[in-house]
């Protein structure tokens, strides 16, 4: 059983401040670790941080993560787009630094009108700089894989190879493994081994020590739907068993769980969070 090594968290609000507002959500859900915005997920805005806030987030001994704004496309074939979303990235990764998060979690993005191999080869010419330019005391950059509608990068987990491949296997890459996400591409978590056999499949694609962080949340649709849509823990079509089965896999031991389901209250989250807990600690 390895449950004090896997910190059980959510993606946390931050109305009054990045810790004030987190810190204070987290207490109020029983959050172990959190995810923050830095700036609006729907916005190109890129806000400086409140030194205090700042610091009172570093030192609180709670795991953070970054998640990058929504509209962040490394594929897209617009430059307007491609220069925003590199520079969104940067920021997103100055400022996780600034707050001591772990890592910075981006979506594989879509190829949108281009050709894969064209968006592809962006990927490598922009993103690999901004790899290079992260500090050793910086966050690592997490890619998420999508859901798996028409166009996206990436969708399963066999498709972070070429990623890995054109980000030249750069130490500061890892991965965040959504399971809403990779159920709607087509892994079948609930199926009997079917965690066992994603995990598998994922470090056997990008090599052991990459996966980094987990988002558990559950499908309002059936496996291969490509929809993302989150559901409460236990609720939908994944159910509660393949988080144990989850929790269990070598791969994810000590990883941070962190959910992003629905609610607008403390209690769904906190309710999300006390069967992860349970799951987790059940022999």
């Amino acid at each position: 059983m390895n449950s004090p090594q896997s910190p059980v968290g959510a993606h946390v609000p931050v109305a009054g401040g990045l810790a004030t507002g987190g810190l204070k959500y987290a207490a109020e859900i029983g959050a172990e670790a959190v995810q923050v915005f830095v700036a609006n997920p729907r916005g190109w805005a890129l806000p400086e941080g409140r030194p205090a806030e700042d610091e009172k987030l570093r030192g609180s001994g709670v795991p953070v993560y970054v998640h990058a704004p929504y509209l962040v496309n490394f594929g897209s074939p617009s430059e307007e787009t491609l220069a925003k979303s590199i520079a969104t990235v940067r920021h997103s990764l100055v400022r996780g630094r600034a707050i001591g998060a772990r890592g910075v979690v981006v979506h594989t993005g879509s190829a949108v009108t281009q050709t894969y191999d064209e968006a592809m080869a962006q990927v490598h010419d922009q993103v690999l700089p901004l790899l290079e330019e992260i500090p050793d005391d910086g966050p690592d950059l997490l890619l998420e894989p999508m859901a798996g509608r028409a166009g996206m990068l990436c969708r399963t987990v066999q498709d972070l190879g070429p990623f890995f491949e054109r980000l030249e296997h750069h130490p500061r890459l890892g991965v965040c493994f959504d399971t809403c996400h990779a159920f709607a591409a087509g892994h079948d978590l609930a199926a009997p081994g079917g965690v066992k056999d994603t995990i598998d499949a994922l470090v056997a694609t990008v090599g052991e020590g990459r996966l980094k962080l987990v988002h558990a949340n559950d499908s309002m649709d059936p496996c291969g739907s490509t929809r993302d849509r989150h559901q409460n823990i236990g609720a939908g079509m994944i159910g509660e068993p393949p988080f144990a089965d989850l929790f269990r896999h070598p791969a994810v031991t000590g990883l941070p769980f962190l959910i992003e389901t629905p609610g607008r209250a403390p209690e769904p989250h906190a309710k999300d969070i006390k069967t992860l807990k349970r799951l987790r600690d059940t022999p």
